[in-house]
């Protein structure tokens, strides 16, 4: 794994620790043209865990991620994030599988960020 891609990971296990009280156990993230796609795996919380046990749980908890995510990156870019990529954050586009505890980030730059 690139020195550049560590510091992506850790800039998106902090955001996510200090937003949810835990972060995930393991990310793998990917450089392709304009977008870094992170799969993490390991998010949901005990408490999470137990509100999902019903389908209304479930949908709560799958609701409030996705949310809470799109709407903290939607007002501000974390810190060190695209002076890292030297890149502008436009897009981000995250979904999770409460299930199988697997979520999916697509983070999308006004440039390249492949490295070469």
């Amino acid at each position: 794994m690139s020195k550049k891609v560590h510091e992506f990971n850790d800039i998106i296990r902090k955001l996510r620790k200090d937003l949810f009280g835990k972060g995930p156990e393991r990310i793998h993230t990917i450089f392709v043209q304009n977008m870094a796609v992170s799969t993490l795996y390991g998010n949901v919380t005990p408490t999470e865990k137990f509100i999902a046990s019903t389908q209304e749980g479930l949908a709560m908890v799958h609701a409030a991620r996705t949310k809470m995510i799109q709407d903290l990156y939607s007002k501000q870019t974390p810190e060190g994030m695209e002076e890292l990529m030297e890149a502008k954050l436009l897009h981000l586009f995250s979904d999770i599988k409460i299930e199988e505890d697997i979520a999916v980030s697509v983070f999308i730059f006004d440039q390249n960020i492949e490295e070469h």
